[in-house]
């Protein structure tokens, strides 16, 4: 399949960059002033809790502006909350003794045991040949194939990059140049769905992350398969929306491939040899996927799984991946969730959440005990939030730790709340909002503006399908 690298957009130029430098000076200067401001306000309250709010203001507003990267801001944070005095080193970073963190980082690992199988290539080459030579087929083929993905490959921008090389040659083929509909529509929407699918699969670090709050600080110890079953209607939803969506707004300047059938057969055709390691690699995944989704079965935990199954990598005679694939590893996503889990650890022990939810969530309670009023409140919300709060893994690591004991406190549903919590951090219209469009959009296929319109739709269209799912279906399967 055909290969290339995301970044074919141009350098900004010179005064894009002094204003960006300006931008970031401003961030800077109220990520440090407004924490102060807030250490040394008289408020009257605990002084360990003003201090865990100070050093936590400037967690999320360096989040917010993304002054430096997400996980070094964490870490930042994390030392603050020791040096300042709010936390002992085991309390300023417990979310690294979380299962939670270390599901982050077996998954990223997982990653690369699926690229090394082979099967992602396969996967995409087995569905893309096979449903036929018109735009809306492929198209759709496209939706399911990234579907697909997600269980082998737990990481959104992996597989946005996986799939752009499988939507290049397509777009090759149907002779459009880069910013066609056609190349529009595949672009944005391979890009979007696979953002959408890591909240409703426990793959992504997002689900991860939201899994291990709700279990952590909502006491519901909530499956694998659990979560794939909930959220069952809404993939087929998804799908099928997103797929007539796309055809809707960005309608193909040619139908098909007519004729060009040994054509896409030979572009997706797959050459990756099944080399031993690469055998040993699917084996290795495949086992995994079928423990996860049997977990009602046997109640062997996901996160032992993946953990299970990266260390069997590494063994001898196996050596599947090896320590220099570690080290060219992403880690950051990995020390990322610690940290933010380490905030809201901190956060808890000095009452900072409980002050929280006493004073934003003040009222809510008879709101969010009627689920018809409930829904819109957290959808909205949370699609809200989440264009302040970019990283959609510090949006749901910073807030759900505060809705769940809120539930709790409130005798109301914690996985149902934070259920439809997570489901909305799916809606996203800006690139800035997740990596995985970031990862999407450099490779110059589509606008901002195109996915503004593409992101506003589906999000209307999640709205509703939340309303379905948890009006209908969650209560069939005694959610």
């Amino acid at each position: 399949m055909t290969d290339i690298t995301p970044g074919s957009h141009p350098p900004p130029d010179e005064g894009g960059t002094i204003r960006d430098a300006r931008l970031k000076f401003v961030a800077t200067v109220i990520c440090v002033l407004l924490p102060l401001g807030i250490y040394f306000a008289p408020f009257g309250i605990e002084p360990h809790t003003q201090a865990a709010l100070a050093v936590t203001s400037f967690m999320l507003l360096a989040w917010m502006t993304h002054i430096v990267e997400y996980a070094t801001a964490g870490l930042a944070g994390c030392v603050l909350f020791w040096m300042v005095g709010v936390a002992e080193p085991q309390l300023a970073f417990s979310g690294f003794s979380l299962l939670v963190t270390w599901f982050v980082f077996a998954a990223l690992l997982i990653g690369t045991i699926a690229n090394k199988s082979g099967l992602p290539q396969r996967v995409a080459s087995f569905v893309v040949t096979r449903v036929g030579l018109s735009y809306s087929g492929i198209l759709l083929g496209l939706i399911i194939t990234d579907f697909a993905l997600t269980v082998i490959v737990p990481s959104g921008v992996a597989r946005v990059v996986i799939m752009a090389s499988v939507a290049i040659g397509l777009i090759k083929l149907f002779d459009v140049g880069p910013g066609s509909n056609v190349a529009r529509g595949m672009f944005l929407i391979i890009t979007y769905t696979a953002t959408i699918f890591d909240k409703m699969i426990v793959a992504g670090a997002a689900s991860i992350t939201a899994r291990g709050a709700i279990i952590e600080y909502g006491g519901v110890d909530v499956g694998y398969t659990d979560w794939f079953i909930a959220f069952l209607p809404a993939d087929i939803l998804t799908i099928l929306a997103a797929w007539r969506i796309t055809l809707w707004l960005f309608p193909p300047e040619v139908t098909g491939i007519e004729g060009k059938r040994r054509e896409l057969q030979e572009q997706f055709k797959v050459t990756q040899a099944w080399t031993p390691e690469a055998k040993r690699a699917a084996l290795l995944i495949l086992g995994t996927v079928v423990i996860w989704v049997t977990d009602k079965i046997h109640g062997i935990d996901p996160e032992l799984v993946a953990l299970s199954a990266v260390i069997i990598a590494l063994l001898p005679y196996v050596g599947v991946i090896t320590a220099d694939d570690i080290r060219k590893t992403n880690l950051l996503p990995f020390l990322f969730v610690g940290t933010a889990l380490s905030m809201s650890n901190v956060l808890s022990e000095t009452g900072g959440i409980a002050l929280l939810t006493d004073t934003v969530l003040v009222g809510l309670e008879p709101l969010l005990a009627n689920e018809w009023m409930a829904l819109p409140i957290l959808y909205w919300g949370a699609f809200v939030y989440h264009l302040f709060l970019a990283s959609e893994i510090s949006m749901l690591a910073s807030s759900l730790p505060i809705l769940m004991e809120f539930s709790v406190a409130n005798g109301l549903d914690p996985l149902w709340i934070g259920l439809v919590w997570t489901f909305a951090a799916g809606g996203k219209i800006f690139v800035y909002q997740t990596a995985v469009l970031v990862v999407g959009y450099s490779y110059g296929f589509f606008r901002h503006t195109d996915l503004i319109k593409m992101g506003i739709a589906i999000t209307l269209i999640e709205f509703v399908n939340v309303i379905l799912v948890a009006t209908i279906w969650w209560p069939i399967i005694g959610i």
